[in-house]
């Protein structure tokens, strides 16, 4: 662990009404010093979207060149979905949907920025990678809640939201946009 990287748990109560998936999750997850707050929770925001066997937040952490922030291996090891926080470059996308065959991305800046800047870019599939945006003021006030130790209540119906972290209670849509 790098220095002066700061350790956050959650215990996780995910209710998934829109898939019928209902679980409770323990998640370390560490916070290097260059990663935003902003970021950090929209990676765990990912992760609990995405949940499904064989999910894992990035062995390299969030500067690893090799693996997304979140990704999905089946029972074998093989990589099946790549999960991308922020705003990757096209590349990444490309190379990541390729390799893992499926792909999605989630991000806590403006939408139309992050489309715009892989607009007519080479991407693997890129009709069927999903980019998924919340409202930025939900994020910042999520990322404002965050202690070392949290306790979070995740319910998601109809794509839309309901978090309660540390005795707050906020909800932002979670808005779908495709690449192409």
């Amino acid at each position: 662990m790098a220095s002066g990287t700061t350790m956050h748990s959650f215990t996780v109560q995910l209710a998934d009404v829109d898939r019928g998936l209902y679980e409770q999750l323990e998640l370390r997850l560490a916070r290097h010093p260059s990663e935003t707050a902003a970021f950090m929770v929209t990676r765990l925001l990912a992760y609990c979207l995405e949940y499904r066997e064989g999910i894992t937040f990035s062995d390299g952490g969030v500067s690893s060149a090799d693996e997304p922030a979140v990704l999905v291996r089946d029972l074998t090891g093989r990589l099946v979905h790549w999960v991308e926080v922020g705003a990757p470059d096209a590349e990444r996308v490309h190379r990541g949907s390729k390799r893992a065959g499926s792909a999605a991305i989630y991000t806590h800046h403006d939408p139309a920025r992050v489309l715009a800047q892989l607009a007519g870019k080479r991407i693997h599939q890129a009709e069927t990678i999903p980019l998924h945006s919340f409202d930025r003021s939900f994020i910042d006030a999520v990322a404002a809640l965050v202690e070392r130790r949290n306790d979070l209540a995740l319910s998601i119906t109809e794509q839309q939201l309901f978090l309660e972290l540390n005795g707050s209670v906020l909800e932002s849509p979670v808005i779908e946009h495709r690449l192409a």
